[in-house]
Order: structure tokens, then sequence, then C-alpha cells
């Protein structure tokens, strides 16, 4: 059974581009802002007729949240400063509301360089012609899964409940063998789920947040995510997910893992009353893509110049702050392309 999710992707294109419109700077039009951010630090040094390595004059950097959107903008402005200091061009961050945006975005020369999750990545080359360039590292992997996670562990947990507390003293709670870095676990409880219940997934561009989870569920359940579980909905963030269940409003949510972090300042009980009890196979972690057309040698001088800042304590500080990044390396095509074939899952059919 194919997935079809035509109906949600004319959505998020239709939202997408009307972001854009809405505000979006363009590249080939500087003076407009973008729909949220700021202009980088250093300001062009060369005259209009282009700097230094063929790169624009102006960069537009765009960033997803996966957090609270007015934290992004600060920490996200940091990171534009970063790299337009050590590229000597402006860039201004553009924060829209879903991974599509910054794919349409990068489509209609309105962005220059992408922050993306693998599917996006994989979106926006095969959408828009950008080129992957990097990846995140994270607890010394280019590579994650997604965590499921309730507020029921008495239907979910089919072994003991155990806690674990962080280096901060914040406790968080797992079963079924759904510890670690590694998937898939706790596949059996998934057989458990509900199709009718409420679930909490993040966006419907998401690779951990939907599309692995969805293509999980459909193995499992023998289901389609589209019309077989009417209770589902997006969140329309990893914390928003962890959220929705923390509230009640889901008894089941996916994100990335932990991203129960995101919220434990705010709800110090997160870890505990939010339990995680399986795990996805492996997923490619997020990356950098940029768009296509910038030259060969313009790509290659954004790639040495982000390196260079995860090279750096106070790169890295940004990088973490943004999207939790320990370092960056580059591109693994072969693991990308192993998330296309999960995204053809949810083509037009």
């Amino acid at each position: 059974m194919r997935i079809t999710n035509k109906s949600l992707a004319t959505v998020a294109v239709v939202g997408a581009t009307a972001l854009i419109a809405a505000g979006c700077s363009s590249t080939e039009d500087p003076g407009d802002e973008p729909t949220t951010g700021t202009t980088g630090g250093a300001e062009p040094t060369t005259e209009s007729n282009g700097a230094a390595g063929g790169l624009p004059e102006e960069l537009i950097l765009g960033l997803v949240p996966s957090d609270e959107v007015d934290q992004l903008v600060t920490d996200g402005d940091v990171l534009a400063e970063l790299l337009s200091a050590e590229l000597g061009v402006s860039v201004k961050t553009f924060i829209p509301d879903s991974y599509s945006a910054v794919v349409v975005a990068l489509q209609t020369d309105q962005a220059d360089i992408g922050f993306l999750g693998p599917i996006a990545m994989v979106q926006a080359v095969d959408e828009a012609g950008a080129v992957p360039v990097l990846q995140s590292v994270r607890y010394g992997s280019s590579s994650y899964v997604t965590q499921y996670f309730t507020n029921d562990p008495d239907t979910f947990c089919l072994d003991e409940v155990t806690t674990e507390a962080d280096d901060e003293g914040v406790n968080y709670s797992y079963c079924n063998g759904a510890t670690g870095y590694d998937g898939p676990q706790g596949e059996d409880a998934l057989a458990l789920i509900d199709p009718s219940s409420q679930i909490a997934f993040v966006d419907e561009s998401s690779a951990s947040g939907y599309y692995y989870p969805a293509t999980q569920l459909q193995a499992i359940l023998g289901i389609d995510p589209l019309t077989d579980l009417p209770g589902a909905f997006f969140a329309g963030g990893h914390p928003q997910a962890v959220q929705a269940v923390y509230d009640g409003d889901a008894v089941v949510g996916t994100s990335f893992n932990d991203a129960r972090s995101e919220l434990a300042a705010e709800l110090p009980d997160v870890g505990e009353k939010v339990v995680v009890f399986a795990y996805s196979t492996n997923i490619p972690n997020d990356g950098v893509v940029l768009s296509s057309d910038l030259s060969e040698e313009a790509q290659q001088l954004i790639t040495d110049a982000l390196v260079a800042i995860a090279g750096t304590e106070e790169g890295l500080a940004a990088l973490d702050a943004v999207y939790n990044i320990e370092g960056l390396e580059p591109a693994d095509v072969d693991a990308l392309d192993e998330a296309r074939q999960v995204a053809a899952n949810f083509g037009e059919g």
C-alpha cells in the first residue's frame, strides 16, 4: 500500500508560497525584509557587481523552528552574524513555520542556505535543485531516531519504566529498551496503538516527526496513516508534540530523540510524565543544503565557513543554541538516498 500525501503536500506548498509572498526577502531584491530575521553583522565590502568568490552581497539563511520561534530568531541572528563575519557579506535569517516553506524559498531564489531535516533535504534536492553539503553531528553520530512517547505507560510499556537523570539532574523515563540512540526498539508496543486515538505528529515534512513513524506504523498496523488515523494531527514542532502529550491532548506523540529536553526548563517533570516507549529505525541527521544558483566556488566558501564556525567555541555555542548541533561533517549521500525511499511512499497517488 502506498501512502498518499497529495492533499497535505498541496497545503504545505500553498502555505509556503503564501509565506514567501507575504514578505520573505529575495536575494535579487535585498532591500525587502525577510518574514522574520535581521541582517548579519558584517556589511558587504565589495561593489554592487558582487562579492569575492562569486558570493552575492546578501545571503538568506533559512531556519525552521524546533523550539520557540522568538528564541530561534535570537539564536539564528547570532549564527547569521558569525557567518556574515566569516564570509564578509550580509546574511539574513528567514524563519517560516515549516520545512516546506524553506524548500519553496530555495526553489524560488528566495533563500540561499537551508538547515533542514533529511526528508526536507531530499525534497530540496529533488524539487529545488539544491546541493546537500553538510550534516549535523550529535552525541558523536550523524544519525538519530524517532522516539514515540506517551502519557499512558500502563498501556504501552511492556516492561518496567526506568528513569535516568541527565547531567543537570532532570529525570527522563523510558521503557521497552528505548534508551540510547539506536533503533528500532519497542516495536511490539507500537502494535498497541489504537488507530482512533489522538496522535501528535510534528510536521508534514518532518522525517522523525512524521515520515519515518508513519511508514513504521503503516507496516506494523497495516494502515494508511492519512486515512486510518482519524485522531492524528500535526503539532507544528517537536517540542509542541511533546507538549501535546504532556497536556493530555494526545496519548502518543513522535519527535526526534530527546525533544523532551527542549521543555525541561519550563516543565521540570516533562521527562517523567512523558515516557518514551519505542524508537524507529535510524535516520540521517538534519543538515545544510545550498541553492544551486550559487556558483560552485560560492558553495565551497559557504561550506568552509560553516565548518570553520563549527570549529570554534563561539560557533559551536551558536549551532548548539539553534539546533543542538555538536559538529558538522560532509553530507551522507547514501543515507539521504534511503530517506528518499521513505519519502517516495508519500508521493501523489
